[in-house]
C-alpha cells in the first residue's frame, strides 16, 4: 500500500466515505521525499518510539511504523478511525488513540505504551493548534527526546530566529529555552492533499536535559519576555514599566539595565535569552 500515491490515497478515502474537515485543518502529506526526510530527521529508529499527533489517513504513520520500535498515533477525528484501521492494520507495532492531544494525560499515555524507551514526537498538525501543542510538551516537561513538526514557514522562522531580527520574539525565546531547533526540510503546497495555500517547513526541536540558560524564576522571565515583545515598537524600559504582566518600577528596570551595560533605549528584540534570564534575576 503506497498511500503517498495520490490516486491510491484518494481511492482509500472514497472507500471509507471520508470528507476533509476545514475546521480541523486536514491536509494529508503525500510527498514520499518529504515523508522520508521527516522520519530520518526525527531520529526515530528501532531502539526508540514515535508518538504521532494527527496521523490523518496514516500516510506518515506507515513510514514511522517501519522505522520505529513502536508507534502511538493520537487522532482527534473519530471519522478517521475505520480508515486508520484499514491503512495501519498490517502493523502490529501501531496503536491508534482517538483523543484530543491537548486533553489527554500524555505522561500516562507515554508510560503505558512506551515504558522507559526514548520517545520522539512527530506531527503534521493544523497550523492554528501547532504552538499550543508544542508548548504543552515543553512547559509540562513531557518526557520526549524531540518534536519534529510540520509548521507554516513563518512559524518555523520564528522558532529558529536568533536575537535582533524581525522574526525573533516570545515564541523564539520559549522554544529555545527548552530545545535546540533545526530546520529539516520544506514542503510546498503540492506535497499535500488537499493543497494548503502556504508553504510549510519541517522543524526538529531537540529537547534539552535542562534549560539552555539558568534562571531563578522562569515564570517571571517569560512574563518579562511576553511584556518585551507585546509592544515591540516601545523601548524595553517602557514596555516593561507599563506591562500588565509584571509590576516593576521604572527605576528598578533602569538600574538593572545599567548593571547589565545596556542602553535604556534598547528594544526587547536585541536581548538574547541569556540576557533575559540575567534581567529577570536582577529584577
Amino acid at each position: 500500500m503506497k498511500l503517498y500515491n495520490p490516486s491510491e490515497l484518494r481511492q482509500v478515502i472514497e472507500m471509507h466515505g471520508f470528507s476533509f474537515s476545514k475546521s480541523l485543518g486536514q491536509n494529508f502529506l503525500i510527498d514520499h521525499g518529504v515523508l522520508s526526510d521527516i522520519v530520518e530527521g526525527s531520529g526515530v529508529d528501532k531502539s526508540s518510539c514515535a508518538l504521532e499527533i494527527g496521523p490523518g489517513a496514516g500516510v506518515l504513520t506507515r513510514e514511522l511504523a517501519a522505522a520505529a520500535k513502536s508507534v502511538v498515533a493520537v487522532e482527534i477525528d473519530k471519522s478517521l478511525m475505520p480508515l486508520l484501521d484499514y491503512t495501519l492494520g498490517e502493523f502490529r507495532n501501531v496503536t491508534i488513540v482517538n483523543e484530543d492531544v491537548l486533553k489527554v494525560d500524555l505522561k500516562a499515555l507515554i508510560k503505558e505504551n512506551f515504558g522507559d524507551a526514548p520517545v520522539h514526537v512527530v506531527a503534521n498538525l493544523p497550523y492554528y493548534i501547532t504552538t499550543p501543542i508544542i508548548m504543552k510538551f515543553l512547559e509540562e516537561e513531557i518526557p520526549v527526546k524531540s518534536l519534529t513538526v510540520m509548521v507554516q514557514k513563518e512559524v518555523a522562522d520564528r522558532m529558529a530566529a536568533p536575537p535582533g531580527g524581525k522574526d525573533y520574539g516570545a515564541l523564539s525565546a520559549a522554544v529555545q529555552f527548552y530545545t535546540v531547533p533545526r530546520i529539516i526540510t520544506k514542503a510546498e503546497p503540492h506535497c499535500f492533499m488537499p493543497q494548503p495555500k502556504v508553504a510549510s517547513v519541517v522543524i526538529r526541536l531537540e529537547v534539552q536535559d535542562k534549560p539552555t540558560v539558568n534562571v531563578e524564576n522562569k515564570e517571571k522571565m517569560f512574563a518579562i519576555i511576553k511584556s518585551a515583545f507585546g509592544q515591540r515598537r516601545k523601548t524595553l524600559l517602557n514596555a516593561l514599566s507599563k506591562s500588565p504582566y509584571i509590576n516593576i518600577g521604572k527605576d528598578s528596570i533602569k538600574s538593572a539595565l545599567a548593571e547589565m551595560g545596556l542602553d535604556e533605549n534598547i528594544r526587547g528584540e536585541k536581548l538574547s535569552l541569556e540576557q533575559f534570564a540575567r534581567l529577570s534575576d536582577l529584577l
